[in-house]
């Protein structure tokens, strides 16, 4: 046994003493003592299957007894110390993994996504380094930035963290048309219900969709020479760690190996397309959070009302636990019931302060709404086995799923309609054809609508600004337009679509029935959230309440009239959104593109199937 390998041993046995409690460990200790006492590395391979037993009781005694840092630490510092025992002659068959990261003008959010990648690497080790370089990690930036600042920054955080040790490839617009110019004028034509119309129109801001699509051919090449390799999609606004809650506080740490129970789940399960979550910020629309938010708006008021101003805050009890779907306006249509009319705000201030403080410090919240913060409900990690966590899914997060390359054949489908709910129709298509080889697992990411400085997104498709008019008619539409393209693909994968050929006829009469549906219901919101917003502002103006005019508020009173206004202006009764929805040579307009794009989409699989050639894959069983 070399001295690195013994010292480390060593360090391993002080640091499972800390757990000895656990039966598990204490196999796993025992195990140690015999390899110490042998002197030889020839037990290590069994050293690390019984360390991988242990996982599971390790993670289950840290959460179980509240999650505190040092325990953290000695849990990943525990498989920092496995990863440096290597095996006399032992290859490593672990997968590899390409982290891809579509980014557009958003320089800061994909600076802290790296850095999370990075510290996660260095906490976790998975897969060692070799030429300090991390062996089984590299990452792919995949840029559709339109600004130059932009792209030149991103081209300098791909420079810096492969100096840093993740090997990064940087695919921007010259790299995308480059291999884009490798297709034949009939591949592109037949690709543009995929990749768009190359030949013609900017190369940025094509679309997420868009980008995904276009960066799976560049996987494709990778993919030729690779051995057991998955792909992990990721969005440049989250974070390779957890939000969890300590008392009145929450915190974001990195709780989760991910590579480490990716590849078991990926090597112990027939599963080719897994999606994980988001904790933190939600996944959705402002255009579906607005009604919930103005409940909780008006719940912090009415509450303040009736406090002495100057008096020691009370907005400090533990945020409520959210459950899922809680922050979507129509949760009952994913299945999912909220478990409260309204929640609380938790004051994030630190220190003595009275209600003065406590209303300046909502004040300046309450407008990141318009960005896709959700201030009062936001979404915390709950502890769950990871083997137990793995069920079949339906819908796949586009800023967290991974597969291997047999399913890139499943592109994101109808990107040139840049629609919202790109992801759940995905994860429709996938069901029907892959069925329980698609699983969903409890491995979340952080998620962060805005960055620090500016509590704004740095860039946002369908939004626009101008001063503090925040204009969100953009995302509203292609909001409702998704939805009625996700349930209008419900209806019709339970018919067997699209491995079923279905007559024309049926699909759109399907997709006539579910607008229908899906207009009631939004004109049905549109009833509420206006009563809402009426509530507000009677309660708000209310002059008899201590904010009214009280001298230290005026800047407050200023962020909650513009969040009014701006609730008013994008879902009163003059809103252009519902304006688009509401007309009838809008929604025909759509609907032809929504039919058209259904009606072709078996033969652009066919057509993109054989472009990309997938047969050196071979087939899942």
């Amino acid at each position: 046994m070399n001295e690195a390998d013994a010292k480390n041993l060593s360090a391993l046995a002080e640091l499972l003493s800390r757990f000895s409690g656990i039966p598990a460990i204490g196999d796993l200790q025992t195990k140690y003592q015999d390899i110490l006492s042998s002197g030889t590395s020839d037990n290590i391979p069994l050293l690390h299957q019984v360390f991988e037993k242990s996982v599971p009781h390790l993670e289950q005694q840290i959460w179980n007894s509240g999650i505190e840092q040092g325990d953290l630490d000695l849990y990943q510092l525990m498989f920092r110390q496995v990863e440096e025992l290597v095996s006399p002659g032992q290859e490593d068959k672990r997968y590899q993994f390409v982290v891809v990261i579509p980014v557009a003008d958003r320089p800061q959010h994909l600076t802290a996504c790296m850095a999370s990648l990075l510290q996660l690497c260095q906490l976790y080790a998975y897969g060692g380094q070799s030429d300090n370089k991390y062996k089984k990690i590299s990452v792919v930036i995949a840029d559709d930035s339109k600004q130059s600042q932009s792209i030149e920054e991103n081209q300098k955080i791909a420079e810096q963290f492969d100096g840093q040790g993740l090997r990064t490839v940087y695919f921007g617009q010259q790299e995308q048309k480059q291999l884009v110019g490798q297709l034949s004028a009939e591949e592109k034509q037949k690709l543009t219900s995929v990749i768009g119309d190359v030949d013609h129109g900017s190369f940025s801001h094509k679309g997420a969709s868009i980008m995904r699509n276009m960066t799976y051919l560049k996987l494709n090449q990778i993919a030729e020479n690779s051995d057991r390799l998955l792909f992990f999609f990721i969005d440049s606004d989250q974070e390779f760690k957890v939000k969890i809650q300590h008392g009145n506080t929450d915190s974001d740490v990195y709780a989760l190996n991910y590579f480490y129970h990716l590849d078991k789940i990926f090597s112990t399960d027939k599963v080719d397309m897994l999606t994980g979550k988001v904790v933190g910020d939600p996944p959705v629309s402002p255009s579906v959070m607005a009604g919930n938010f103005l409940e909780d708006v008006s719940g912090f008021l009415m509450k303040m009302s009736k406090l002495d101003a100057q008096s020691s805050c009370s907005f400090h009890c533990a945020g409520q636990r959210t459950s899922d779907a809680s922050y979507h306006d129509m949760a009952d249509l994913f299945g999912f019931s909220p478990e409260a009319d309204s929640y609380d705000y938790a004051c994030l201030l630190q220190g003595d302060h009275d209600h003065i403080a406590c209303f300046n410090g909502f004040s300046e919240k309450v407008n990141h709404f318009f960005d896709g913060e959700h201030p009062t409900r936001k979404t915390y990690f709950e502890y769950e086995d990871m083997a137990g966590s793995v069920k079949p899914a339906r819908t796949v997060y586009t800023g967290n799923y991974v597969f291997n390359p047999i399913m890139l054949k499943y592109f994101i489908p109808f990107a040139p309609l840049k629609l919202r709910m790109a992801g759940p129709v995905l994860g429709r298509l996938v069901k029907s054809e892959a069925g329980e080889r698609f699983v969903s697992a409890n491995l979340p990411m952080l998620h962060k609508r805005t960055v620090d400085e500016t509590g704004q997104s740095e860039f946002r498709p369908g939004i626009d600004r101008n001063h503090h008019e925040v204009d969100l008619s953009g995302e509203f539409e292609r909001q409702f337009f998704g939805d009625v393209m996700l349930f209008t693909m419900e209806r019709l994968t339970q018919k067997g679509y699209p491995g079923k050929h279905l007559a024309e006829e049926f699909v759109e009469s399907a997709l006539v029935e579910v607008e229908s549906e899906m207009l009631a219901r939004y004109s049905e919101k549109h009833q509420q959230i206006m009563a809402r917003i009426s509530g507000l502002t009677k309660l708000f103006s209310d002059k008899d309440n201590w904010w009214a005019d009280h001298a230290d508020l005026d800047t407050a009173r200023n962020n909650i009239q513009n969040f009014i206004d701006n609730v008013e202006y994008n879902f009163g009764e003059k809103a252009r959104g519902y304006q688009l929805i509401e007309s009838t040579k809008h929604r025909s307009r759509r609907r032809s593109e929504i039919l058209g794009a259904i009606l072709s989409y078996a033969d652009q699989r066919k057509d993109w199937e054989r472009i990309l050639g997938n047969n050196h894959h071979g087939v899942s069983n």
